[in-house]
């Protein structure tokens, strides 16, 4: 029989280790085969709600005009959804059990994601955030369950500094949740710097709980769940996209309004998706501070492709004369997010692996012809696309160059 501290992979589905609880031990960091289990792919499609949900409240507040709302609300509401989905994947990369306790507590973290789902209308519309708090704080008092019980199990492993690790997790959330509670649940919203406040304690949480011994997530494991959060946004990107055409080929718009969006978007979305998975990133990951400015990096990755799904679908109404704004506005909202998505890759990414400054260069300037497309009128997505494309087949070009 083995040992029961000892690290293993997690049982499949009606296995009868399932059924028990183990302790709650760390999986090792070098773990062959690690992927993304049933539950966390579970757990990032219940996130989808949340995206579609957020995305579909930017594009109200800055089709109608409000831009600065727009945003602003949309940044607030992302932080939520990311740093809740974030926290989770690192931690499961790390303690993973997949018992009954553990799939238990993360059903209701999946809850949480409801619940802020829900409230994301009544926030953007209204101010009042009181409902997004308390699914907020419901996720994260669920992954606060998850870190007494690695504590628990680290203490009577004898694993003294591990055990100082995961009660710190467990005493900064909870104190960043009391936070939350006092500031959003009596009075709909607090004002924006005290937001940000708190959304930066929320981020000192994980550096200074992990000065007593690192957690052991696992490289490939993270890569993994960052690329499918990925493709999930993007994804999101098509489908609001395709909804926005629908509706206006529903009402009779004209074609040739809509036919260089619809291309210039599935461009640009292709293009965003190739150059996110042209480098094999896991190997960058080799300590907690490339891992921290990696993974906290990604909110503007995440942001920027749920926001171009965003952009392409306030295009649509403004070519549609349901919008009131410009042309010009109606462009930037999908030039913006697409050269942050592009810059972003790059310094993430793209940096780590290039050879020379023409690689170097290649997304940093192909972000700024983007923006440049902006004041190319009506056709600016479908020129976006084309810099975008562009810019694919400029790399892969490179690549093939420098391997011979």
């Amino acid at each position: 029989m083995s040992d029961p501290t000892t690290p293993s992979a997690p049982a499949g589905p009606g296995s009868p280790a399932v059924q028990a609880v183990r302790r709650m031990t760390p999986r090792s960091r070098t773990e062959e085969h690690r992927a993304s289990t049933p539950l966390e792919l579970f757990f990032d499609l219940c996130f989808v709600v949340a995206v579609a949900q957020a995305g579909g409240r930017l594009v109200h507040a800055v089709g109608d005009g409000h831009p600065g709302h727009g945003v602003v609300g949309y940044l607030t509401v992302f932080f939520a959804i990311w740093w809740a989905w974030m926290n989770f994947s690192w931690f499961a990369s790390a303690y993973d059990t997949d018992d009954v306790l553990y799939r238990v507590t993360t059903l209701v973290q999946i809850v949480g994601v409801l619940i802020l789902a829900a409230g994301v209308p009544r926030g953007f519309d209204d101010g009042d955030f009181r409902l997004t708090a308390i699914g907020y704080v419901v996720m994260r008092l669920a992954l606060v369950t998850q870190w007494l019980r690695a504590a628990r199990s680290a203490h009577r492993n004898g694993a003294v500094e591990e055990r100082a690790t995961a009660l710190s997790y467990a005493v900064g959330v909870t104190v960043c949740q009391v936070g939350w509670v006092i500031l959003l649940v009596p009075h709909g919203a607090p004002p924006v710097w005290v937001f940000a406040l708190l959304a930066v304690a929320e981020m000192a949480v994980p550096p200074l709980a992990e000065r007593h011994a690192p957690t052991s997530w696992h490289p490939r494991h993270i890569a993994e769940r960052y690329g499918l959060f990925t493709i999930i946004v993007l994804g999101e990107s098509v489908s609001a996209a395709t909804v926005a055409v629908q509706s206006a080929v529903d009402s009779q718009a004209s074609t040739a309004k809509l036919l260089p969006i619809a291309a210039g978007g599935l461009l640009i979305v292709f293009a965003a998706w190739w150059i996110y998975f042209a480098v094999p990133i896991h190997d960058h990951l080799a300590s907690n501070q490339q891992a921290f400015l990696w993974g906290y990096g990604h909110f503007a990755v995440f942001t920027s492709a749920a926001a171009i799904g965003a952009g392409l679908e306030i295009a649509v109404r403004q070519a549609t004369g349901e919008a009131e704004i410009s042309t010009r506005a109606a462009s930037a909202a999908v030039t913006l997010p697409s050269a942050v998505f592009l810059f972003t890759v790059w310094l993430l990414h793209s940096r780590h692996y290039k050879r020379g400054l023409a690689q170097q260069l290649t997304l940093p300037v192909s972000a700024v012809l983007v923006l440049v497309c902006t004041v190319t009128g009506s056709h600016a997505v479908l020129w976006s696309g084309l810099v975008c494309a562009a810019a694919v087949v400029v790399g892969v070009w490179q690549s093939a160059r420098a391997s011979k």
